[in-house]
C-alpha cells in the first residue's frame, strides 16, 4: 500500500480553486491503482452485507408491508402509496415487482443500494480529504463494517435508498458552501426533494441546513429569487403525487397527513406508546458502546478538541471536518430529544466513522493507521457474526411448508407478517394485536393461528391464553430474539435502552418462537 503522510490542518481549508495546484503524492498509475483498491473494498463490503441473506427472512413488519405495497403500486393500486410518507420508495421498486415477487430480490437490491451509499460517502470524503486510493478503500471498509449499517442493509425499508440520496445531498450541499452559485443550491435542493419523497425523516435535515446557512451568511438563498425556486422544487413532488393520489381516490392531504399523525398521534399505538418526544441523552451513547466500534465513541468525545481549529475558527469558511461534525452532532442532539431507535441515527453512522478515520489519520503514522483500522474492522466483523449472522437462518419457511402440506388457506398471525412472503397459496393471512379478535375470525373460516413471537418484539402482550395452548408444530426463529431487532422497535414501544434489552433477555428464555395452533 502506498499512503501519503497524515493530513495537515491546512488541507481542509485550501480554497477549492487552489486544490488542483497541490502536488499529488508519487504514484505510477494513480487512477487505475486507486480505482482497483476501492473496487476491492466495495466487493468486500458487498460480501459482508449479503452473506447469509438467502437464508434470512424479512426481519420486521414494515419490511413485509413495504414488499406488499410495492406490489400493489406495480399493479396500479395506489391506496397505500403514501404509507409512512414515502411514495418515492414504492415508485422506485415498483418496476422490480413487474419482473418478480421474490422478496429476496428486493432484499438483495436494497442491500446493494446501501453498499453503493457507503462507497459514495467514502469517495466524497476521500476526494475532499485528498486520500489516496488505498486510504479511501480502508475508509470504505471501516464505514461498510458498521454493525448497524450492516443490519439495516438486510431489511426492505427506506433506509438504504435514504443513505444513497443523503450522500448525494451531502456532496451537493458541500459544493454549494465551497463554490456558492444558484446552480449548486438548486442541485442540493434536488437531492433534498428526492430524500423527502423517499423518507419523511429527511425533514430532520432541514434545521441542520438552516444551521449551515446561518454559518455561511453569504445571502445566496435570498438572491435573485433563489428561495422561491428552491421552494418550488421541494413542493413539486407533493403537488404532483398528491394529484395522482386524488385521481386514485385518496384525499389531497394524505401525504402531509402522515406527518401530522407522526407529530400528533391521535391515540396510543398497539404497544401503548403515545408521545413522539422522549429525551434520553444516553440511549445512543450506550448503543454505540455496545454495538459499534469503540473507536467511534472515543472519536465523538475527542473531535471537538482534536479539530478545535477547524471547528471553531473561520466559521464562514466551512471545511470538511466542520461540515461532517455539524451534520453528525446535530443529528445526535436532535434524535436525543425524540423517541429512540438505532435507525434514528441512520444517516449519521457513516459520518461518525468518517470523522473517526480522519481523526486517526491525523494522530497516527501510516502503518499505525492501517493496523488500528484493520483491527477495528475485524472487531466489527466479530460483532456482525455475533449480532447478525447468528440470528439469520429463518424457520418461517418450515412453518409455511407445514401449512401448505396441511392444506391451510386462512391463517391468523400474532402481530408479525414474517410468514406472508413465503405463503403465496394462502387465501388470507390476517394479523391480530389481541387474542379477543380470534372469535370473529373463527366464524369467518380461519383455520390456524401462528403464535408468532414478534408480539414480544413489538411489546403487544395480549396473547396469554394462546401461550398456554399446546402447539401442533413449533420452530425456533432466532431473529425474534435479536437485541438489534428489539432495539429497533424501542421507537414503537417507547421503552428506554435498558428496558428494551431486558425484554430481549426475557424473550431469549423461550426456545421456540413460532407455534402453530388450531383455531
Amino acid at each position: 500500500m502506498n499512503f501519503e503522510p497524515g493530513v495537515l490542518k491546512s488541507e481542509f481549508i485550501i480554497p477549492p480553486s487552489e486544490r488542483n495546484q497541490v502536488p499529488a503524492a508519487k504514484n505510477d498509475n494513480p487512477t487505475r491503482n486507486d480505482a482497483w483498491w476501492v473496487l476491492l473494498a466495495l466487493v468486500a463490503v458487498a460480501a459482508l452485507r449479503l452473506y447469509g441473506l438467502s437464508a434470512a427472512a424479512l426481519p420486521d413488519y414494515d419490511s413485509v408491508r413495504n414488499w406488499q405495497i410495492v406490489q400493489e403500486v406495480a399493479r396500479g393500486n395506489l391506496r397505500n402509496l403514501f404509507h409512512h410518507g414515502s411514495p418515492g420508495f414504492s415508485l422506485l421498486y415498483a418496476p422490480v415487482a413487474w419482473l418478480t415477487t421474490d422478496f429476496h430480490v428486493f432484499q438483495y437490491l436494497n442491500a446493494l443500494l446501501a453498499v453503493a451509499a457507503a462507497g459514495a460517502l467514502a469517495r466524497f470524503v476521500g476526494r475532499e480529504a485528498r486520500l489516496r486510493g488505498p486510504e479511501t478503500a480502508l475508509l470504505l471498509l471501516f464505514i461498510g463494517s458498521s454493525v448497524f449499517l450492516t443490519f439495516s442493509g438486510r431489511d426492505f425499508t427506506m433506509g438504504s435508498a435514504s443513505l444513497l440520496v443523503f450522500v448525494g445531498l451531502l456532496r451537493a450541499y458541500y459544493r454549494r458552501l465551497q463554490e456558492p452559485s444558484r446552480a449548486a443550491l438548486l442541485t442540493a435542493a434536488l437531492w433534498l426533494m428526492l430524500g423527502l419523497s423517499i423518507n419523511y425523516k429527511f425533514l430532520l435535515t432541514l434545521p441542520i441546513l438552516v444551521v449551515f446557512e446561518l454559518l455561511q451568511r453569504d445571502g445566496l438563498f435570498g438572491q435573485h429569487g433563489s428561495w422561491w425556486r428552491v421552494a418550488a422544487l421541494l413542493a413539486a413532488p407533493y403537488v404532483v403525487l398528491s394529484a395522482v393520489g386524488m385521481a386514485a381516490g385518496l384525499p389531497w392531504y394524505r401525504w402531509v397527513g402522515v406527518y401530522y399523525n407522526i407529530v400528533f398521534p391521535g391515540a396510543a399505538n398497539a404497544s401503548g406508546r403515545v408521545s413522539s418526544v422522549h429525551f434520553d441523552a444516553l440511549y445512543y451513547v450506550q448503543f454505540l458502546r455496545d454495538f459499534e466500534s469503540p473507536l467511534v465513541l472515543l472519536a465523538l468525545l475527542a473531535v471537538p478538541w482534536l479539530w478545535r481549529r477547524e471547528l471553531f475558527t473561520r466559521l464562514r469558511t466551512i471545511n470538511l471536518p466542520c461540515y461532517l461534525a455539524v451534520w453528525a452532532y446535530c443529528y445526535l442532539a436532535g434524535m436525543s430529544v425524540l423517541i429512540k431507535a438505532p435507525r434514528g441515527l441512520l444517516l449519521a453512522y457513516g459520518l461518525f466513522y468518517a470523522l473517526t478515520f480522519l481523526s486517526l489519520r491525523r494522530l497516527l503514522p501510516v502503518r499505525g493507521l492501517v493496523l488500528v483500522v484493520l483491527l477495528a474492522v475485524g472487531l466489527n466483523g466479530f460483532r456482525i457474526q455475533r449480532e447478525i449472522y447468528a440470528y439469520s437462518p429463518s424457520h418461517y419457511p418450515d412453518a409455511a411448508a407445514w401449512l401448505q402440506a396441511h392444506g391451510a388457506k386462512r391463517v391468523v398471525s400474532t402481530v408479525g407478517l414474517g410468514l406472508a412472503p413465503l405463503t403465496p397459496g394462502l387465501d388470507s393471512l390476517r394479523t391480530i394485536t389481541d387474542e379477543r379478535q380470534l372469535t370473529a375470525l373463527r366464524r369467518r373460516g380461519y383455520q390456524y393461528v401462528l403464535l408468532d413471537a414478534y408480539w414480544r418484539v413489538a411489546g403487544v402482550a395480549r396473547f396469554d391464553s394462546l401461550t398456554r395452548q399446546p402447539a401442533l408444530a413449533a420452530w425456533p426463529e432466532p431473529l425474534l430474539t435479536s437485541p438489534l431487532l428489539f432495539l429497533e422497535h424501542s421507537e414503537f414501544t417507547g421503552l428506554n435502552y435498558a428496558e428494551t434489552l431486558a425484554r430481549q433477555h426475557a424473550a431469549r428464555q423461550d426456545s421456540l418462537q413460532l407455534r402453530l395452533l388450531k383455531l
